[in-house]
């Protein structure tokens, strides 16, 4: 064997033993992400915001951090004491619970059908955990006729993390398995698909261990959420590159009588390609850095990090496979070697053949036609409520956790044992409490105050009131750095839009004299600053793919045409989606958030079918000329971006499997903006506008093979 055949059969040797181990290794952190996962809420919080210095300074304030579940006992019938005094005695038992650092006195309600218990959650341990034990055993042994819900902030971090449970086993099933019987319908082979699979599988691999061990040094988050779309993003990404190789892989093997000419023919046509799809989605990713939620900016570098994985495996591991089967990867379709083929022949059969003739035949009425079709639908966008949701309407289906807030506020104050946190100087002390005890939507004010036993003491007009047999001294309110720390308890439940508006109104009340966290105000500031991140980042988007699309298509007036229709089909997306939400699925609202990565994920995601068409056009176009290049770039990519397209949207649509509200959300306007890319924007608008152009499409270039062709005539 020579040299250089060693060689050749060397390298892809090499490349798939190295991805086989680094797979091998990455593996098995697929059930050890819980590891360095979280799903508190604080991953979600605005790093400059007021509630997050709130926040992070209420910890000077208290001995533990923990976070609180609110206990309710509830029954039709009035508690008498007898029942009180052993609900007591059984919510005491919480205190046994490991996990469970206090445990509050039973307090009954005004009408005397309830009674709640706050019990404090160690933050460090696992919420979910500690939840499910205390669900689990609370009930045994309570009296006929009382039910029991655990809520407040530990109970909805439970709930979140059980909806989101569904990650590692249903989401990554089910997504695999639409991908593959794509990939059987598409290939009609038997091999292929499980290369491509494998492909996607391994890239997904390693892209989790590299993550894995960044979360593990804090240098990102991996949240629920994140871990969800990193997931889809790596499968449906590497299928589709590796969508994009096979096709050129095969047309390749028809016209040499060497795989490996073959091999490195297909890489040069499509390397450049997929580096730029990849490019602008990592591009369109790594603005999210600029976001200042915590969620959005750890999503950047994650999912960016999936996408680098998802080109390496398509260009290095998927060839390498390929080149050692040969042809036989295609079986029972080989492409066989044909000198005398007829290549104009093949690009004038098919339904994208036709698409081109129709494109040909009426490029202005087709443009036309398209662009209004997707400007109907953009219509609706004003009408998509994308201003908030309650956090308890953010898992779908059941919920202990929102039916005991709801139960809560049928016997006591709504935001009882989830006050808002109010910072102010020691000296300003009843200032602000006489102001906060104006406020309709503030039921009693209280003090941390380590020296009391129930690590708070409340506060009214006359003061700080002392607790116990009258002529107790009234405890001294806890003071760092000359501040105290008020707790507001609300007369609305704290993810309501009522507390919200209290919330606001105080701020501008207090108008620099106090800063107000809590969840309430937690809430308000993250809404806010999803907006302004929208408003940033979104055209930051725009900028950054726009020049990297004059890069790759040596021209300008192009990409602007191209980012264009790709915003025209956003906007159609959205549009949809509103009639969809508020009309079928009847959904509570959307998250700010959710324009924001539906825009970054179908822009960045739907130009890649126009950079897979137009990079083909460009190529056809240096030989044959701009018109009949922009035909036979229609016709020879038509079937593989429908696939990816087909693909991307299917894997996107996955994530409706998991009970949760954004997760829903961005799986529909993704998979039907890709859809619409695919079928109409890539298929009809984009070709229809630029035969109608003409050779001014590569504006202020101009091709060679145009020029001769103006000459001859």
């Amino acid at each position: 064997m020579s040299t250089t055949r060693l060689a050749r059969l060397a390298i892809p040797v090499l490349l798939i033993l190295t991805w086989l181990a680094a797979a091998g290794i990455g593996g098995p952190y697929f059930g050890r992400i819980e590891e360095v996962a979280t799903n508190d809420q604080s991953t979600f919080l605005p790093t400059s915001a007021e509630a997050t210095v709130v926040g992070d300074r209420y910890l000077d304030f208290v001995d533990s951090s923990t976070l609180p579940a609110i206990v309710l006992f509830s029954s039709d019938d009035t508690l008498t004491p007898d029942v009180l005094t052993e609900l007591q005695e059984r919510a005491a038992t919480l205190a046994d619970i490991e996990g469970v650092e206090s445990v509050s006195p039973l307090i009954p309600s005004e009408d005397g059908l309830a009674a709640q218990v706050f019990a404090g959650v160690d933050a460090e341990a696992s919420i979910a955990e500690v939840v499910d034990v205390i669900r689990e055993d609370l009930p045994e042994g309570l009296p006929d006729g009382v039910t029991t819900y655990v809520t407040g902030p530990a109970g909805f971090t439970a709930d979140i993390t059980e909806a989101f449970s569904g990650i590692d086993g249903l989401l990554l099933a089910v997504a695999l398995a639409v991908v593959l019987v794509i990939l059987l319908v598409v290939y009609r082979s038997l091999i292929l698909p499980f290369a491509v699979l494998a492909t996607s599988l391994f890239a997904l691999a390693v892209a989790l261990l590299a993550n894995w061990w960044l979360a593990k040094a804090e240098i990102v988050t991996l949240t629920g959420q994140t871990q969800g779309i990193l997931f889809i993003l790596v499968i449906g990404a590497a299928t589709d590159y590796s969508l994009l190789y096979t096709a050129r892989y095969a047309e390749e093997l028809k016209r040499r009588a060497s795989k490996a000419d073959a091999t490195r023919a297909a890489l040069k046509g499509v390397v450049e390609p997929i580096l730029a799809s990849g490019g602008t989605v990592i591009a369109g990713l790594m603005c999210l850095l600029l976001s200042d939620l915590g969620s959005s900016r750890s999503l950047g570098p994650v999912a960016a990090i999936g996408i680098i994985f998802a080109m390496l495996a398509a260009l290095t591991l998927l060839p390498s496979m390929l080149y050692l089967m040969g042809r036989a990867s295609y079986w029972p379709r080989r492409p066989r070697f044909d000198p005398n083929r007829d290549e104009d022949a093949e690009v004038t059969t098919g339904i994208y053949a036709q698409a081109a003739r129709l494109v040909a035949a009426r490029p202005r009425v087709v443009w036309v036609v398209c662009a209004l079709a997707l400007a109907a639908g953009a219509a609706f966008v004003p009408t998509l409520k994308a201003d908030g949701v309650p956090p308890s309407e953010f898992v779908l289906g059941a919920s202990e956790a929102r039916d005991g807030q709801a139960e809560l506020a049928e016997h006591f104050p709504a935001g009882s044992g989830n006050p808002a946190r109010v910072l102010t100087d020691e000296a300003r002390l009843q200032e602000v409490t006489d102001l906060l005890l104006s406020s309709d939507g503030v039921d009693s004010v209280s003090v941390v105050a380590a020296d009391s036993p129930a690590g708070t003491a409340p506060v009214t007009a006359d003061g700080v009131q002392p607790l116990g047999s009258p002529g107790t001294p009234a405890p001294a309110p806890t003071v760092s750095e000359g501040q105290v720390m008020l707790l507001a308890t609300l007369a609305d439940a704290p993810d309501s839009d009522e507390a919200g508006d209290t919330v606001r109104a105080l701020r501008a009340d207090l108008d620099g004299r106090a800063q107000i966290g809590g969840e309430t105000a937690t809430n308000i500031d993250t809404r806010d600053t999803s907006i302004r991140d929208r408003n940033l980042i979104i055209p930051l988007v725009l900028v950054v793919i726009l020049l990297i699309l004059i890069v790759l298509l040596r021209s300008v007036l192009a990409p602007v045409l191209l980012i264009l229709t790709t915003v025209l089909s956003f906007g159609t997306a959205m549009g949809t989606a509103a009639l969809v939400f508020n009309h079928v699925l009847d959904l509570p609202g959307a998250d700010p958030s959710v324009p924001l990565y539906g825009f970054v994920f179908l822009v960045a995601l739907g130009i890649d079918y126009n950079i897979f068409l137009m990079t083909r056009v460009r190529e056809e176009s240096l030989v044959h000329g701009t018109r009949p290049g922009i035909l036979r770039g229609l016709a020879v990519t038509g079937g593989v971006i429908t696939s990816a397209g087909l693909v991307l949207a299917a894997t996107f649509a996955a994530l409706a499997v998991l009970p949760i509200l954004f997760l829903l959300q961005l799986a529909f306007i993704v998979a039907f903006g890709v859809l619409v890319d695919t079928f109409l924007v890539r298929t009809l608008l984009v070709p229809a506008l630029s035969y109608d152009i003409g050779p001014r499409i590569w504006w202020p270039a101009r091709l060679e093979a145009d020029r001769a062709a103006h000459a001859a005539e």
